[in-house]
């Protein structure tokens, strides 16, 4: 396997290990034991603890990204919208470690900055600003409604992380015409 795939196998295992410990609560011999490398090899692929979890965070935004983008392909305005609301919705339901490991992000970049380590989280926000700029062009760069549909899948992504599944009828506020996913 190359170095190239092993940090690749690296990212994704960080993502369960981290979805499921949180950065305090992870160790790097759990990744490294995950992948099947040791600790050292694991310090060859990323510097540190903290560049493995910024990977993590990195990919989910990623991923979360691509499924609006792929829902939205071809769709304009409200259909889109829908489109995407529904793809989110499988997402959260069908990769809890994705779901998790968005929840796991934004407590640890909160802590971080609490504590003062504001940098901690500049790949994420800057992550998280460029999923924004993509919603925000999908919905037609209407503001007031990339704000809704966010705050929307931020209470969605709640309500999943509480564990209501998804024909509970706390998922039909998301959009009125949306419905849970099947």
């Amino acid at each position: 396997m190359s170095a190239e795939d092993r940090r690749e196998s690296v990212v994704r295992a960080a993502i369960t290990e981290f979805a499921r410990g949180g950065y305090d609560g992870t160790s790097t011999e759990a990744i490294a034991k995950r992948v099947g490398v040791s600790q050292p090899y694991l310090f060859r692929l990323f510097p540190s603890k903290q560049a493995m979890f910024l990977a993590a965070a990195e990919r989910c935004l990623q991923d979360t990204e691509k499924v609006f983008s792929s829902a939205a392909e071809g769709l304009e305005a409200e259909e889109a919208l829908h489109a995407m609301a529904q793809a989110y919705q499988r997402l959260i339901v069908d990769d809890p470690d994705k779901l998790l490991m968005q929840m796991q992000t934004y407590a640890a970049v909160a802590a971080a900055g609490a504590s003062g380590d504001h940098a901690f989280g500049e790949s994420v926000r800057a992550g998280w600003e460029r999923m924004w700029d993509t919603i925000h062009v999908i919905l037609g760069a209407d503001e007031n409604e990339t704000t809704t549909f966010l705050a929307y899948g931020m209470l969605l992504s709640t309500l999943a992380s509480l564990g209501y599944p998804a024909d509970h009828r706390v998922w039909s506020g998301f959009y009125p015409s949306v419905r849970p996913a099947d």
